[in-house]
């Protein structure tokens, strides 16, 4: 029987041998097999890419992080998904997979800070290129392909600021000039958008953020197609980006009700922007929230729902009283990522260049004087004590 992902989601995998509902927690580094014949014959079938229910040795994984590779290539409809020991891992293990000394990498100016950190630091000690793109603009990301245009990684909607990219056009381009792509699709995860079937080779989601669901738990998904999986095992192999079985567990737990949190978060979402949207000291709301909006008919045309995150720019000539907004809060917390159950919020400097930190400048974005992002992420609580708080806090923006 066919079912939906919905479906799928609360009966993807149990442990039969001892009648729990719940996969087995299988830890291990060494492999036994009975003999040597059982072993050769097992890395022939993992080589040729054959069902298994466990690796030849640990470094690869284990049985319980293959429940979840299987649960998120059915989520996917990916060819295989790489599992990784953080969310950042995952985009690591994409680009030191496929790029070579003397490739070039052009990047979304919008991406994550560590994304743009290895791409603009680090690959130019192997010698490769990275061209940062600004991603509202089609033009400036064709203009900027060459014969040694490896790959284009993209990041959809863009981290913090929010950018729509018309995706469609890009794999077009791609596939012409023949291109490897790669999507970060954490915010949207594979249940509102597919970046695989609609021809990306690469989809990365943080199975730190809505996977997990539960913030007590980290990992990367790098889901890909055909094309790339054999480059990306050889890497994969070697480097030991593996993920942990404990950390499987706790992210199959969470998956199995990812479509109804992503739910309410989006609903939560909704009304506390209906409120947002009305207070002077918010100047712009940044999230396809406006159906006149130009974010709103691209995140329209690819994506079937919404999810939690989203950033306000406030207008103050006193950033101590932003700063002090943020901290009044009493029901959203202070702290790096989301995703998780809990409402968040922080301020995000992105105009500053600072040494030894994450590269978070844009070359595209133009701030406005006196302009202060706030990114927040809308939990799970009642959105009506969310609003309140908000409400109480913004009486502190001067």
């Amino acid at each position: 029987m066919k079912k939906s992902i919905r479906t799928f989601l609360k009966h993807p995998t149990k442990d039969n041998s001892n009648r729990s509902a719940n996969p087995a927690v299988i830890r291990a580094s060494t492999i036994l097999f009975n003999t040597m014949q059982e072993l050769y014959e097992h890395e022939k079938k993992i080589k040729k890419h054959k069902k298994i229910t466990h690796y030849s040795y640990g470094r690869y994984g284990s049985s319980t992080t293959i429940e979840l590779e299987n649960i998120l290539r059915e989520l996917e409809e990916a060819y295989h998904v790489f599992l990784t020991g953080t969310g950042f891992g995952g985009v690591a293990l994409a680009i030191m997979s496929l790029c070579r000394p003397g490739d070039e990498l052009l990047v979304s100016d919008n991406v994550y800070g560590p994304t743009k950190e290895i791409s603009e630091k680090l690959l130019k000690e192997f010698n490769v290129q990275a061209k940062f793109y600004n991603p509202d603009s089609f033009e400036d990301l064709k203009n900027k392909v060459t014969n040694k245009t490896k790959m284009i990684l993209v990041e959809n909607p863009g981290s913090n600021t929010f950018e729509f990219q018309d995706l469609s056009k890009i794999i077009k381009l791609a596939k012409r000039e023949k291109i490897f792509t790669f999507l970060d699709n954490t915010w949207g995860t594979p249940l509102y958008l597919k970046p695989l079937k609609l021809g990306f080779d690469m989809s990365f989601s943080s199975a730190t953020k809505y996977f997990s669901g539960h913030s007590d738990a980290m990992g990367g998904s790098l889901a890909v197609n055909k094309k790339v999986f054999k480059k990306i095992m050889f890497f994969y192999k070697l480097s030991g980006y593996r993920m942990s079985a404990d950390e499987a567990y706790l992210i199959i737990r969470g998956l199995r009700t990812l479509d109804t949190r992503l739910k309410q978060h989006y609903e939560n979402t909704k009304i506390v922007i209906n409120f947002l949207k009305k207070q002077k000291k918010i100047n712009e709301i940044l999230y396809p929230h406006n159906p006149s909006s130009k974010n709103y008919k691209l995140w329209k045309k690819y994506y079937s729902g919404g999810t939690g995150l989203l950033s306000i720019v406030i207008k103050s000539k006193n950033k101590g009283s932003v700063i002090k907004f943020v901290n009044s809060l009493e029901l959203f917390g202070i702290g790096y990522s989301w995703g998780g159950f809990e409402s968040l919020a922080i301020l995000q400097d992105l105009t500053t260049r600072k040494k030894n930190e994450y590269i978070q400048s844009r070359r595209y974005y133009r701030f406005k004087k006196d302009q202060y992002i706030v990114r927040l992420h809308i939990g799970l609580e009642d959105p009506k004590d969310l609003i309140n708080d908000l409400r109480n806090g913004l009486r502190y923006i001067k």
